[in-house]
């Protein structure tokens, strides 16, 4: 497996090795020891599956308290992921890494606890799998506006489909006070 760092300490692009022969190909997608190892948190308590069209928007979430670190991966389709580092007093808050994810590539993204996350979609379909270090918890979910200037996201498409919920989320500044606080 080749762990590739980003610009924020934490954020990790990950490429698993693949064993392609003329019936497809074969991938461990996981293995604790192994992404322990490459800085890789865990424990992973939750899996999510969700399934998105064309230009749709999901993001930006993140929980708090209940934080989730994510290693999130496209098992169908082509998405642009991204993670804001969020956590008041961080020396990086308020910055981004945006990475595409596809089953082609087969590239997978761990998101730390204190990060909020969000995609979009870039091909007809996607089937988005994500694995979670906590439950998921309503009364710890966090909205931030996907198109806040604070953090400036670059997403790749002009008119994204966002959920009612999402064209709701308010900018980073009105939310700071339920965010978590950057522990060095």
């Amino acid at each position: 497996m080749k762990v590739i760092p980003t610009k924020l300490p934490g954020l990790l692009i990950l490429e698993p090795r693949a064993f392609p022969d003329p019936r497809g190909f074969f991938m461990e997608t996981y293995q604790s020891p192994r992404y322990e190892a490459a800085g890789v948190g865990g424990p992973f308590v939750q899996d999510n599956l969700s399934r998105s069209s064309r230009d749709v928007l999901r993001g930006l979430h993140l929980q708090h308290p209940h934080a989730q670190g994510k290693l999130v991966s496209v098992f169908h389709g082509e998405v642009y992921d991204v993670a804001a580092d969020v956590r008041v007093g961080s020396p990086t808050f308020g910055q981004w890494v945006g990475v595409a994810l596809s089953a082609e590539n087969k590239r997978q993204f761990y998101i730390p606890p204190g990060f909020a996350h969000g995609f979009c979609v870039l091909s007809e379909t996607v089937l988005f799998f994500y694995k979670c270090t906590d439950v998921y918890d309503a009364p710890s979910e966090v909205g931030i506006a996907w198109n806040d200037p604070e953090i400036g996201v670059e997403w790749p498409i002009a008119a994204p489909q966002l959920s009612a919920r999402d064209l709701k989320n308010p900018p980073l500044r009105e939310v700071r006070h339920r965010l978590p606080r950057f522990q060095p």
